[in-house]
């Protein structure tokens, strides 16, 4: 299959940017200041992200719209407001997470993110659920553009006025060029932050003025760093089709009417999970001193039974150390608990951790 290019290839390319192959998508990695200092720029200043790869689906139709959608969406979709944004997924008949999604409430249907590498298989899923009751729209020609950070508002104010009065997890329609665009107060680094759904033709001016205002452009590598620390899950990794809400930490994601009623595909598995003895659950793993546990590695109690896996890891720049998350056994979940993994066939000390690692901080 051909490997594609968002919209500002050229660009990234012009500011010197590394290139990986992610999801069908020749994507920057990082820039020549490093990641390390990708991420503490979006930490202590503003990072741009080019985010287009993700999937943009436009659901269209009032009349009993959010009635269907909940048969796949676990969300209580009747009570979200205009314009208002939920992270949630879509699940399998076992419970397993096919997707995580934000979907967002617009004035003639939803707006839904989705990842790069699941959008072709999500929209199947969609249209064989919906059926051609309601027009589905994967758009192909916006952009997503992910600005983030504590000087975000600001930057992007003298940008597209009136932004900053967006509240966390709201979006709204505003005018670039003479043109409309989508924002939403939301990203995924643990940041304050926006997401900008822009016309293609629109994007490489619109990244050009970000970083003319002092925002710095950030590779797939930082948002890796930042993203963990923040605790938040990469899917395909942390989370997948054989991994169910409940032992992925993610209860909160399903709405309280959601959890008792049910009536979404896979709630028989996911309701006996909540309402019994999980197997395993997703947690913090702070290994000690400075080796780094990455995917894959096997996780063993002190008395070396093995007891699960890590699924994402790295060094965490803001915490000046390593973080990573895994699945462990449930008796041996508790925050503060002893464990062992196994780094290139040495076992090494490590404890269990409550997420996330660094502390979000988002305008509520």
């Amino acid at each position: 299959m051909e490997i594609q290019k968002t919209a500002l290839y050229n660009y990234h390319k012009s500011l010197g940017a590394k290139f990986v192959s992610f999801a069908g998508y020749e994507m920057p990695v990082q820039y020549s200041s490093g990641v390390i200092e990708e991420h503490k720029m979006t930490r202590n200043n503003a990072g741009l992200f080019d985010v287009s790869h993700m999937g943009q689906l436009l659901i269209e139709g009032s009349i009993d719209l959010a009635e269907e959608l909940e048969k796949i969406i676990p969300i209580d979709l009747e009570k979200i407001k205009l314009n208002q944004s939920k992270y949630s997924f879509l699940t399998n008949e076992n419970g397993g997470i096919c997707d995580d999604l934000i979907v967002t409430k617009v004035e003639n249907g939803f707006n839904i993110i989705l990842n790069a590498a699941c959008k072709n298989s999500d929209f199947k899923i969609f249209k064989n659920s919906l059926g051609n009751k309601f027009k589905l729209t994967l758009h192909k020609n916006l952009s997503l553009i992910a600005l983030q950070g504590p000087n975000s508002s600001e930057i992007l104010e003298k940008i597209i006025p009136k932004v900053s009065s967006l509240k966390f997890m709201n979006g709204n329609k505003f005018s670039f060029s003479e043109k409309s665009v989508y924002v939403t107060r939301s990203g995924y680094t643990g940041e304050d932050g926006f997401e900008i759904s822009l016309p293609d033709n629109l994007a490489e001016n619109f990244a050009k003025r970000l970083i003319e205002q002092g925002a710095k452009p950030i590779g797939l590598g930082a948002r890796d760093t930042l993203r963990l620390e923040a605790g938040l899950c990469l899917y395909g990794h942390d989370i997948s089709e054989t991994t169910n809400p409940i032992e992925a930490n993610l209860k909160w994601a399903i709405s309280k009417r959601r959890r008792e009623e049910g009536g979404f595909v896979g709630y028989s598995k996911i309701k006996s999970d909540i309402n019994g003895r999980l197997n395993r659950l997703r947690m913090g793993i702070k290994p000690e001193g400075k080796i780094i546990a990455r995917e894959g590695v096997k996780i063993f109690s002190k008395d070396n039974q093995e007891i699960g896996l890590i699924t994402s890891g790295s060094f965490g720049p803001s915490v000046n150390g390593p973080v990573a998350m895994g699945y462990v056994k449930y008796d041996f979940s508790k925050p503060g608990t002893k464990i062992l993994l196994e780094v290139r066939g040495k076992k090494c000390d490590a404890e269990v951790s409550e997420l996330p690692f660094y502390k979000k901080s988002y305008v509520r």
